[in-house]
């Protein structure tokens, strides 16, 4: 009776999950991921979010606090769909290039001109495919958003006539303009546009049933919402302005997505490529995207898309290694994934809600780190730091 209690009561403490026996999760570090994430509702940090804790195919995954607080609050939900923000960039655009590069459509190494004749001038016929995936490139972080411009087209124009602030190759510096170029190019040379592309190339055969472009109003009621502007909060509506301006689908930003989706996607990768006995990466594509590819010279690292070694990797936390790899949104998502411990951590949260006020920076390290610290067989101290 005694042992059906203390199981009964990991249980209720991994409510939401699977399975998570004390074999593989120790029950005080989800506790104090769940304070964690408490604490910063608390304190105004964010509205909400939901967690997703997965180790070697046993689950935790929980929703806490608000979805909305205006124009009135509404509980979080596990199947909450949010702005993905610079997620789409490792969710959406990095694997369909990756897609284009394994069947020959896409070189890495090749001139990004190869693709886009227009991209030209300042040295930009240098820039390759490969320093735009891994922020290389010398293009600045953005293009100008406060004069009333539209679309896609015009969205390229103005990336093609940017110049280069550092010689490619030589300087990490993080870009917007990098990853909607690398979205012109899937969409220039499949024919296909880029929110067309990644759901019937990715999406779709993955089963992330709630991912996409541009939401369908049926599933409004389900997005979590971000900024209040003249008394409204977007709601189905990318936040981030470049994307807006472009119409909502973009390389760097516009995607919607649910925890439980990125946890599908994120197991694939954890897997090699496959999934449910499909296979959807060669092993040797996950491999480049996830390992280290930027020179040598450069201290910061990162793989193709995917961050692994710079001043963005806080939702890493303490523990995971250096063969670890994830990215971050600015809406306040976040997702962590170690192929050592078979490990991934997604928070999900829409912190820019009500206000740009909300922080979630610290958390997603403190998350980091728990969940590390969660793996009951972790062993984390033989890495370096």
């Amino acid at each position: 009776m005694k042992r059906c209690v203390i199981f009964l009561l990991l249980l209720g403490l991994a409510f939401g999950c699977a399975t998570a026996p004390q074999t593989v999760f120790r029950p005080e570090k989800l506790a104090a991921m769940d304070a964690a994430i408490t604490n910063a509702i608390a304190n105004q940090q964010c509205p909400g979010g939901v967690l997703w804790l997965e180790h070697n195919g046993t689950a935790y995954h929980k929703a806490f606090g608000s979805r909305a607080l205006v124009p009135a609050r509404e509980p979080m939900t596990e199947d909450t769909i949010f702005d993905a923000a610079s997620l789409t960039k490792v969710i959406a655009t990095t694997p369909a290039v990756l897609l284009l590069i394994e069947r020959g459509q896409v070189k890495l190494d090749a001139p990004v001109q190869t693709y886009m004749p227009e991209f030209t001038g300042d040295g930009k016929a240098l820039v390759t495919v490969r320093e735009l995936m891994t922020h290389t490139s010398g293009l600045p972080p953005d293009i100008e958003t406060k004069t009333d411009w539209h679309g896609q087209a015009e969205a390229i124009k103005k990336a093609c006539a940017e110049k280069l602030q550092t010689k490619p190759g030589t300087v990490f510096k993080y870009s917007d303009i990098n990853f909607f170029l690398l979205g012109e190019i899937v969409q220039r040379v499949s024919r296909t546009p880029l929110e067309v592309f990644a759901r019937r190339e990715i999406f779709t055969p993955l089963k992330m049933t709630d991912t996409g472009f541009l939401p369908p109003t049926e599933k409004l009621f389900r997005i979590a919402p971000t900024e209040v502007v003249t008394g409204k909060p977007w709601r189905g509506i990318v936040h981030d302005p470049t994307a807006r301006h472009m119409g909502g689908v973009a390389g760097h930003a516009g995607l919607f997505t649910t925890a439980p989706d990125l946890a599908r996607y994120a197991r694939m990768l954890l897997n090699q490529g496959k999934l449910d006995g499909v296979r959807f990466f060669k092993p040797e594509t996950v491999q480049l995207m996830t390992s280290v590819q930027t020179p040598p010279e450069i201290s910061a690292k990162r793989g193709l898309g995917w961050d692994i070694d710079t001043a963005f990797s806080g939702p890493r936390g303490d523990l995971f290694p250096l063969g670890s790899y994830g990215h971050t949104g600015w809406t306040g998502g976040s997702l962590w994934l170690d192929p050592a411990s078979e490990t991934f951590v997604i928070f999900l949260s829409n912190r820019n809600h009500p206000t740009e006020a909300g922080n979630v920076i610290s958390l997603r390290h403190t998350l980091g780190t728990l969940a590390a610290e969660a793996v009951a067989n972790g062993d984390f101290s033989r890495f370096s730091r």
